[in-house]
């Protein structure tokens, strides 16, 4: 409180104006309050993050249990055997696939989608309406066709509740992880930001702390 005070002590009095020493002591103090003001901002929101990433992190440790959890079930279930690297299927596609993109700082955000979805830009409505013209001249069915099995079928077709329920935590875990990510490249972000302005802060007032 005392280095937010202390500025409004050296303001410009009548007999300052005359020297004119008083208006740069003005100019240093203002911008070391806007220094401090912008140090408290990121500090807060660095304070956030950290609480968010600790959160996330507790839930994914969760999910991932959960999904230890009910895969033992499911061998408990159907049998050791039947649940193991036997059933795996000898071509294996990626059900998910990373998307990374860059934020208005230029930091990179992750996001975990699933393979075969497309992006509703890459379908305008040009296309959609050559498609009704043309009618079923071109079936685009192959490629639909292409999308990647769902693993749970390398065990059988009627596989217990258990089994799924693992799946559905890995799903989670592997969503909190790409958000995980995202969350501790804006931490770096906001730590690099934050000695910055230390730095600029310690030129200004070369006794601050």
């Amino acid at each position: 409180m005392e280095d937010l005070v202390c500025p409004l002590a050296v303001l410009p009095t009548a007999g300052g104006d005359k020297e004119g020493g008083g208006s740069e002591s003005d100019c240093v103090s203002m911008a070391a309050l806007d220094l401090r003001a912008e140090l408290d901002a990121l500090l807060l929101q660095l304070l956030g993050d950290l609480e968010e990433l600790e959160g996330k992190r507790a839930v994914l440790n969760a999910r991932v249990e959960e999904g230890w959890l009910s895969l033992a079930k499911a061998r408990y279930a159907m049998g050791t055997k039947s649940v193991g690297p036997l059933q795996y299927a000898s071509h294996m596609e990626p059900q998910v696939c990373l998307q990374a993109s860059e934020a208005q700082e230029g930091l990179q955000k992750f996001k975990v989608v699933r393979s075969g979805v497309h992006a509703p830009e890459e379908v305008g409505p040009r296309e959609a309406a050559l498609r009704r013209r043309k009618g079923p001249t071109k079936t685009p069915e192959p490629q639909s066709s292409e999308a990647p099995r769902d693993p749970l079928n390398w065990f059988g077709i009627l596989v217990p509740h258990s089994l799924r329920q693992a799946q559905a935590s890995f799903w989670d875990g592997l969503q909190l992880a790409a958000d995980i990510a995202s969350l501790q490249n804006r931490i770096d972000w906001g730590r690099s930001q934050l000695r910055g302005l230390q730095e600029k802060l310690k030129q200004l007032e070369p006794g601050a702390a």
